[in-house]
């Protein structure tokens, strides 16, 4: 999924669970949103349709338009800073953090290995943009109205 996606989704978790349960449950929502088929930045990497240059210019843009997100989300209109919200946007991208090293320059520290592993696991892209930005689409809409 996009960053956006798992960043957003992270913040709500944050501000809306108990402490001791948050963590774990953001790393469960980034595994079960990269379950649903999706279209993300990356798509195309592993078969060859996509640059890695492209790949990796197209994520830092991404990330800029999900700080904005979710600044827009969870901290617009606050005196005070969000903090729980900007810590979940964060440990909701960690598992692509992990990973990003594998996918965009071709090296895996082995320490990452299993956890890299697991998330291509469940990891399911589609090359079909519209089929795979849907379910972010009506996730973004789900979490705007719950945060």
């Amino acid at each position: 999924m996009l960053s956006i996606s798992h960043s957003l989704t992270g913040a709500l978790v944050a501000t809306t669970l108990h402490p001791v349960l948050v963590i774990p449950v953001i790393f469960a929502t980034h595994y079960l949103e990269d379950w649903i088929p999706h279209w993300d930045v990356g798509t195309g990497l592993s078969t060859g349709k996509r640059k890695r240059s492209t790949a990796i210019v197209l994520e830092f843009v991404e990330l800029g338009i999900t700080g904005a997100l979710l600044y827009w989300f969870f901290q617009a209109g606050q005196s005070e800073v969000n903090y729980a919200a900007w810590l979940g946007g964060f440990v909701g991208l960690i598992p692509d953090f992990l990973e990003a090293p594998r996918n965009f320059l071709k090296w895996e520290p082995k320490i990452f290995k299993p956890l890299n592993d697991l998330h291509q696991a469940f990891h399911h892209s589609t090359p079909n943009m519209m089929v795979g930005l849907a379910p972010q689409v009506l996730l973004w809409w789900i979490i705007w109205w719950l945060r």
